[in-house]
């Protein structure tokens, strides 16, 4: 499953040619091995930089760094999912397995939830990644804050472990390889926790679970901002939203910032999202786009007037500031 096979009320044919797209998918070994290696070694350095701070002040910096290192990682899953990052689609899949245990979250599983958001994209009944209740102010803060997040993920583990599947996007005869793969991670996880007790050591919790559980609303900013108050038509300029930042935050989030644009052609490498973000916004204009903050703050103030289900589907509610400005301005 490298690529997403969707139906939109927009032309993509209008954005790019058949013979750029054709360009813009070319993938790369080389750049994915270099994003990858740079991540991973970012993570190497700064474990290294905890390890010397442990029982020093330092080690909630050095904390903090390593865990939103690790949290971020998610966006390497996410591309190799899309099997983008290498040319070698075994490579996509060893590291995804790899980065899925890391994450608590199984490739497979994940997997097979990112295409039906893919395919559904804002869809409350089909779409992978919106398989919730609508959000009221306290269940938002409850979900940026990485409690609720972490609690779908370590018990959603659990309950497939145990063969017990009610997620509507998986279908039949991909149940049996995502109870496997859950009953796997638990058994290795089960390793690591033994290993732990028999040798004293507290490293997984130092190094992995506490940085990694603690920092997850540094992540939360990217993932609640990607489709959260904008419109539920099947129209991806119209549901899918980009995210103001600046270099350093792209790299970390391997390009996921140009969230539109991996949203229209979803087979485009991240290396290649910025260029294809620009072609697509001097065919139909700006995309929406807001910075991280910028956003909770507006979505914290639509939540203290009412819940998510009051707000309309077929309308964008939550808009850049500036953009809303100049929108007076216009009228």
């Amino acid at each position: 499953m490298d690529e997403v096979n969707m139906d939109a009320s927009f032309s993509r044919r209008k954005l790019v040619t058949p013979a750029e797209l054709k360009a813009l998918n070319t993938r790369s070994n080389l750049w994915g091995a270099a994003q990858m290696a740079s991540h991973l070694g970012a993570i190497a350095i700064t474990g290294y930089l905890h390890s010397l701070a442990l029982g020093t002040a330092w080690v909630w910096l050095t904390g903090c760094i390593l865990g939103v290192l690790l949290n971020f990682l998610y966006a390497a899953q996410h591309e190799l999912s899309h099997a983008t990052v290498f040319a070698t689609r075994r490579i996509n899949v060893l590291f995804g397995r790899l980065i899925g245990f890391v994450m608590i979250f199984p490739r497979d599983y994940d997997q097979v939830m990112h295409f039906a958001h893919h395919t559904h994209t804002q869809d409350w009944e089909k779409d992978g990644e919106l398989v919730r209740a609508p959000y009221t102010l306290t269940t938002y803060l409850l979900w940026l804050s990485g409690v609720t997040y972490w609690r779908n993920r370590v018990f959603g583990v659990i309950r497939r472990a145990r063969g017990v599947i009610i997620e509507p996007f998986i279908r039949a005869e991909e149940e049996a390889k995502i109870i496997l793969e859950s009953r796997v991670h638990l058994g290795l996880y089960g390793v690591i926790i033994l290993g732990s007790v028999v040798f004293n050591s507290w490293a997984a919790v130092s190094f992995w679970l506490l940085p990694m559980l603690l920092t997850k609303p540094v992540h939360q900013l990217q993932n609640t901002i990607e489709h959260l108050g904008l419109s539920h038509e099947d129209d991806i300029l119209k549901n899918t939203r980009s995210t103001r930042t600046n270099a350093l935050m792209r790299w970390l989030c391997w390009q996921m910032p140009y969230h539109t644009a991996h949203h229209v052609f979803p087979s485009v490498p991240f290396w290649k999202l910025r260029q294809l973000n620009a072609k697509i916004e001097a065919q139909a204009g700006p995309v929406h786009r807001m910075g991280w903050i910028e956003f909770q703050i507006e979505v914290v103030k639509r939540f203290a007037q009412k819940d998510e289900s009051q707000w309309p589907m077929d309308e964008v509610w939550i808009v850049s500031t500036s953009a809303g400005r100049q929108a007076r301005l216009e009228a």
